[in-house]
């Protein structure tokens, strides 16, 4: 790939960042109930962490395109490495509490704060128009084989820590001692970036006002962000830890059968992320998105309808095979039909309706799962509202075509 080294550095932060939300995300809850929190303490915590993280990232992104984008990642690192310091030096639950709404702490392992939104937005800046999905398909391979390492390193690292005789609270605090030291190194390499990821300003009317740092795409940004948030929603409904839940009730699974099964599930997501660039350069990003997102529901829906554990593994496996190819094509779509100076707020706004509709469904599955009747409930409404996402995706942006189509 020839392309400027702002992408390889940019490339490189993805990975770091998503290898020390993996290596955190294993141990941070066991690190606070083991420093004195209680269960429901560590909840309001998490809870905090993602409403705090959603507005701060909210705040940043819809205004690093006139800010700077290098600046408001270099924010987010020192965000990131402050709160990773302050949740090693203490286990006062107010303190905790402020680190976790205005620092970066990912308690999933999945992707938080305001870097993927400005990642995107400048590697758009960076791309021909040809080449962005094929970039953010790699960049999001990335991404998902850096969080599957880094979950294994920790889990395992903790692990030999404690075997070799070292008192839990060391052992995790040494984890968090890397992840801060990750914050650290990312500091480092935002400061590196050049001048090309900025955003290039284009002329508006001065009667068009911006609205969360949008203008002329403002219409098709909320009603992207609506459709978004509706698929992430009911993604929230089967999120990784409730499906594990799930088959470990219906199947008796061990724990660490679990994890070989979602850590093989998950490299293949990442995989299939790849896959769908040849599909989009033939049929175009919009069909790739819904043609290939429709399988994967149905075939989620029929999970729970197997009635033995190798159908139900391999209809799952199946089913991530396929379940990603979306997500670049998602990101490179909105990136593609929004103006080159409101991509960041594009990405953040359309990002932060993903987060806020996939916490309000956890708590319905819960509800679901204590009632024995409803128990595979969650699998028929998250395929049945996936498939109703993608019909009304079509339907209103089918015309709607990017710049390299």
């Amino acid at each position: 790939m020839n392309h400027p080294p702002d992408v390889f550095l940019l490339f490189a932060t993805r990975i770091i960042r998503l290898f020390c939300y993996g290596f955190l995300s294993v141990i941070i809850a066991l690190y606070l109930v083991a420093a004195g929190l209680t269960e429901k303490q560590v909840g309001l915590l998490f809870t905090l962490t993602l409403a705090g993280d959603a507005g701060i990232s909210l705040w940043l992104t819809t205004r690093a395109d006139l800010f700077s984008r290098k600046r408001t990642l270099v924010i987010g690192a020192l965000l990131m490495l402050g709160a990773g310091i302050v949740f090693i030096l203490t286990s006062d639950i107010v303190i905790l509490m402020a680190a976790a709404v205005i620092g970066v702490i990912s308690p999933s392992g999945a992707e938080i704060g305001p870097f993927l939104s400005v990642e995107q937005a400048g590697l758009s800046h960076l791309v021909e128009n040809r080449k962005r999905t094929n970039v953010f398909a790699w960049y999001n391979l990335a991404g998902s084989f850096a969080t599957a390492i880094g979950a294994l390193t920790g889990g395992w690292l903790t692990q030999v820590l404690q075997t070799s005789g070292w008192p839990a609270l060391d052992a995790y605090r040494l984890i968090l001692t890397g992840y801060a030291i990750g914050g650290l190194v990312l500091t480092i390499l935002f400061m590196n970036l050049s001048s090309r990821i900025e955003a290039v300003h284009v002329r508006t009317d001065d009667s068009i006002k911006r609205v969360l740092g949008l203008h002329r795409s403002r219409a098709v940004v909320f009603k992207l962000s609506a459709l978004f948030a509706m698929d992430a929603f009911a993604g929230g409904l089967i999120v990784q830890s409730m499906m594990a839940y799930w088959f470990h009730v219906r199947f008796g699974l061990d724990p660490g059968l679990l994890g070989s099964i979602f850590f093989g599930a998950n490299i293949l997501a990442g995989i299939s992320a790849l896959l769908a660039v040849k599909l989009a350069q033939k049929i175009g990003l919009i069909n790739t998105m819904v043609f290939t997102h429709i399988p994967s529901n149905i075939l989620l829906i029929l999970v729970p309808l197997m009635p033995s554990l190798p159908l139900a593994i391999g209809l799952l496996l199946l089913r991530f095979s396929i379940s990603q190819m979306d997500v670049p094509t998602r990101q490179s779509y909105t990136m593609a039909v929004v103006t080159p100076d409101e991509r960041s707020s594009a990405a953040g706004v359309t990002g932060i309706a993903r987060s806020i509709g996939a916490s309000l469904s956890p708590a319905l599955t819960g509800f679901f799962f204590s009632i024995p009747s409803l128990f595979s409930l969650p699998f028929f409404l998250a395929g049945g509202l996936k498939i109703a996402y993608d019909l009304l995706l079509f339907r209103e942006f089918r015309s709607l075509k990017p710049p390299e189509e």
